[in-house]
């Protein structure tokens, strides 16, 4: 399974990346914790995890930027 592309994301409305980011930190938490327990994991899920989390946090910020931009106006 190759990475997410960020193309794949911008269609999401924002409720559904606020869902997304949810479950990308709950998948996060549950790596760690299988790491820092020494429990067998796939060391690069936490990569990828965490560039996705990075991906939607990105997205949702300039979406809400754009909106602020737009209610001043």
């Amino acid at each position: 399974m190759g990475l997410p592309k960020f193309s794949d994301i911008i269609s999401l409305s924002n409720t559904e990346i606020s869902e997304a980011i949810a479950k990308a930190e709950n998948k996060l938490f549950n790596l760690r914790f299988k790491k820092a327990t020494r429990q067998t994991f796939k060391a690069n899920e936490i990569k990828s995890t965490k560039r996705q989390l990075a991906q939607l946090k990105t997205l949702l910020t300039s979406r809400l930027k754009n909106l602020e931009s737009k209610d001043e106006n």
